[in-house]
């Protein structure tokens, strides 16, 4: 997911990113996580740390390899990301990231396998939920990208440029 709402100066969320936060985890509750991994930047510390309240027992660890940066192909964090966060396992696990539009973005152009330049046209909102799937044996299945559904409208879109939002 992409952290909820933050502050300008992006050290904190808020009242709709905290809000944001609250309702993907309450949208979670019945999916058995076995992970919450997040960006260090706060805005995603903040966010994970209102959703881990839902889910106590779920380890909460930070991965320096979703900053906040442009992926590329040649930055060795873009490479790690997809290495540690992506393929098939040995059986069926859930693990929540919360990071960036970016890494978001290029989580998904890994998935479909398109260029290096296809991710920079995904704007995700706060509070978005994209689902990929990493069956063995198959390609990665995208399930839904930037998924609004569990926010009221009011919640909706934000961190999206005015001329962005529908």
């Amino acid at each position: 997911m992409r952290h909820g709402e933050a502050v300008p100066d992006q050290s904190d969320l808020t009242t709709a990113g905290r809000q944001q936060a609250e309702l993907v985890a309450a949208r979670l509750a019945g999916v058995p996580l076995e992970a919450i991994s997040h960006s260090p930047k706060p805005r995603a510390v903040r966010t994970a740390q209102v959703v881990a309240r839902r889910f106590p027992d779920v380890p909460v660890r930070e991965a320096p390899e979703l900053d906040d940066r442009v992926p590329a192909d040649d930055r060795p964090a873009a490479a790690a990301m997809i290495t540690r966060f992506t393929g098939p396992v040995a059986e069926e696990s859930h693990e929540l990231v919360i990071t960036h539009n970016f890494q978001v973005g290029w989580f998904l152009r890994d998935a479909y396998a398109a260029p290096p330049e296809r991710f920079r046209v995904v704007n995700l909102c706060n509070g978005g939920v994209t689902l990929i799937r990493y069956p063995a044996g198959q390609v990665p299945r995208v399930i839904l990208v930037n998924d609004l559904t569990h926010l009221p409208a009011e919640l909706r879109f934000t961190g999206f440029p005015p001329e962005l939002r529908p």
